[in-house]
């Protein structure tokens, strides 16, 4: 079988697997590398020290699996229905929840952001379609209580983990290939764990291209797409990589709530939202406690505004889009959280990656945002101002204050 046949064949299964898009690249040295090593040079890393590890490797796909000779690259679509806004909250003011305007123009790109202080957040007609809360067991669901006030989750992590569902899928398309080709082969699978440059590989396949958010961009299904690899010793036809198709505009730049993009294609992770809630360990700095909002885990708010992401169809894997974890989850219930009600939250989802102080950290630090905060919430603080966990202490302290200075 010719190298082309064999791609066909490839893409046929990992079509008929499930996966959105396929393509292939060539196991060669990755030509980006140089950018990545001066992106970490420059600090722009934050604290992720993993990510200087194996740097060499990361550039050099084919040293992972002896005889290497071809990537196949792969893409899977979590966006769910809030995964579009035609306007975005660039910063929090803490006075009303986030509403659009019946008259809001098609151009117009930013708008006084969220606080969501007492009601839950306001979901589209189209999002019941997925929507599901915790069970009993974990009553940390905006719907058990809907005058208590809730933070927004990441769309990411609110369904299985998608490590372990690209895992099992990549799995099968191995085995369906190892039954329809008759010569021997290795492969071996990454799904966002191994030391690869998997956004570079994916352009290379022609997956798509670098939006100005730094995610990559496809034309029919926007950025909200999980990446996975396999390397492989097939020889197979590699595919060509697309050209931008972003043009002139700069709604992700200019919707980040922190500044987080120096400019287009250039993140300071250490400014970035989903980077604080989730890999930072230590204290938020102030400076980005009211940029946070309502956001209790990571931030879409470079992807939402994006009009690639405005008509992508909506993800379809069952495991990606159920509710595992909430869209909303009870601000109040997160304080107090133990590690049992921890475990049965995050359970089997990408969520377990903030540990329970990170995300009662991050709580604390929301409830700081709201525009009504009432003795309960206060009283709750207060308390946590004494908690044995220094971050989380620091977190209730400050936002004690600024409720103190703002009633």
């Amino acid at each position: 079988m010719t190298p082309a046949a064999k791609t066909h064949l490839v893409k046929s299964l990992a079509r008929g697997a499930g996966f959105d898009l396929v393509g292939v690249t060539c196991a060669d040295p990755i030509r980006r590398a140089a950018y990545y090593r001066d992106w970490l040079d420059a600090g722009y890393g934050a604290t992720m020290q993993y990510l200087r590890r194996n740097v060499r490797l990361r550039a050099e796909p084919a040293r992972l699996l002896d005889g290497a000779r071809a990537v196949i690259c792969v893409a899977l679509s979590y966006k769910r229905s809030d995964g579009y806004q035609r306007t975005i909250r660039p910063q929090v003011d803490g006075t009303l929840p986030h509403r659009q305007d019946a008259g809001a123009t098609r151009n117009q790109r930013t708008v006084r952001p969220q606080v969501d202080g007492t009601l839950p957040h306001r979901q589209d007609a189209g999002a019941t379609r997925y929507q599901r809360t915790v069970g009993p067991q974990v009553d940390l669901g905006a719907d058990a209580s809907p005058v208590r006030p809730t933070g927004l989750i990441a769309q990411y992590a609110r369904g299985r983990d998608y490590h372990l569902v690209m895992r099992e899928m990549l799995a099968t398309l191995v085995d369906r290939l190892r039954g329809q080709l008759t010569e021997q082969f290795e492969a071996r699978a990454f799904v966002d764990t191994g030391p690869l440059l998997e956004r570079e590989l994916a352009a290379a396949a022609g997956l798509g291209w670098f939006g100005r958010n730094t995610c990559l961009l496809n034309e029919r299904f926007g950025s909200y797409l999980f990446l996975g690899e396999l390397v492989t010793t097939l020889d197979l036809a590699p595919d060509t990589p697309v050209p931008s198709r972003c043009g002139t505009c700069m709604r992700c730049v200019e919707a980040c709530p922190t500044k987080a993009l120096v400019r287009p294609r250039l993140l300071d992770a250490s400014r970035c939202i989903a980077y604080l809630t989730i890999e930072h360990r230590g204290q938020i700095p102030a400076e980005f406690h009211a940029a946070l909002g309502d956001r209790i885990l990571g931030c879409d708010a470079c992807q939402q505004v994006c009009p690639y992401n405005a008509r992508a169809p909506l993800a379809t894997h069952p495991e990606l889009v159920s509710e595992v974890i909430p869209a909303r989850v009870d601000l109040l219930q997160l304080l107090s959280m133990g590690n049992g009600a921890y475990r049965r939250l995050t359970n089997n989802t990408a969520a377990t990656r903030a540990r329970r102080n990170i995300w009662r950290r991050n709580a604390a630090i929301v409830l700081g945002n709201l525009a009504r905060a009432d003795e309960k919430i206060r009283s709750t603080l207060k308390k946590v101002c004494f908690d044995a966990d220094p971050v989380v202490r620091s977190a209730a302290e400050a936002s004690a204050a600024r409720l103190e200075t703002s009633a």
